[in-house]
């Protein structure tokens, strides 16, 4: 059952769609346009989207969701990446949409080159906002670097959920996601390999939290080499933003890249 605001298919829509055991806050613009599907970053909610879709305007069609615990979505006994996937699954099939422009931000950035990687015929092209980087902390020494920041920041993540930036999770909880993601991030570089499908890489500049300057940009320097190899990824643009401001700064780069995927001939489904 999903319980909704207005008409979906005629105007904005803004409801719950249920999946699993939770239900996800999702709004849908409508209208004909292109549809476009907005994924979050690992603990934000999605209104850091709001200046990029401003920019695009009515000649796309915007979906944007809250992941599990995260802004207006219900909590879950199940945070994983594989919950994660499924989740981007049950919008689309609530919304309707069909052949998606994905645009991810760090934690939805891996989630997107993901889900089109199991769903090539189902994808029209990725934007990859600062994310979706072969590279990873790994291993014991690499859990238990995040494993500590995490642990240092469980007094600050209430006071960050109210601005959309943390999640309705332990530290721990918050801990094993990252964690996951490190892993996954690692592995990458087969999934980019193989990609059939367009992705534009937008690239932060600079430090991220728990991580600095000099690891940040050798992470954005693992993407060469699959550049290298596949045509079909490329970087539209490396801005001065940081990680945590690029959707706030830099989001005319983000819509740049947008319109260029929107401007290619439409994929043949597989």
């Amino acid at each position: 059952m999903i319980t909704s605001t207005s008409n979906m298919s005629t105007s904005t829509w803004s409801g719950m769609v249920p999946v699993d055991d939770t239900a996800l806050a999702v709004t849908d613009t409508g209208g004909p346009g292109r549809p476009l599907v907005y994924l979050n970053g690992s603990y934000a909610d999605s209104s850091p989207w709001r200046p990029l879709i401003g920019a695009l305007g009515e000649d796309y069609r915007h979906i944007t969701f809250d992941e599990r615990a995260r802004g207006k979505s219900k909590r879950s006994a199940d945070y994983s990446f594989e919950a994660c996937l499924r989740d981007i699954d049950a919008v689309l099939a609530a919304t309707g949409v069909q052949r998606p422009l994905i645009v991810g931000w760090s934690y939805g950035a891996l989630l997107a080159v993901h889900w089109a990687d199991r769903n090539p015929d189902r994808v029209a092209g990725v934007v990859s906002v600062d994310g979706a980087m072969p590279y990873g902390l790994t291993g014991a020494e690499g859990e238990a670097r995040i494993r500590k920041l995490f642990h240092r920041m469980r007094f600050l993540l209430p006071l960050a959920r109210p601005m959309g930036l943390a999640a309705r999770m332990s530290a721990d909880q918050h801990a094993e996601v990252n964690i996951e993601a490190n892993r996954l991030h690692a592995a990458l570089a087969p999934v980019l390999h193989r990609a059939d499908y367009p992705v534009r890489y937008v690239l932060a500049t600079g430090a991220n939290l728990g991580g600095g300057e000099d690891e940040m940009e050798a992470v954005r320097a693992s993407l060469n080499p699959v550049l290298a190899a596949n045509p079909n990824l490329r970087v539209s643009a490396k801005v001065a933003s940081n990680h945590s401001h690029i959707l706030r700064k830099d989001f005319r780069a983000v819509a740049d890249a947008v319109r260029d995927l929107a401007a290619l001939p439409e994929r043949k489904a597989i």
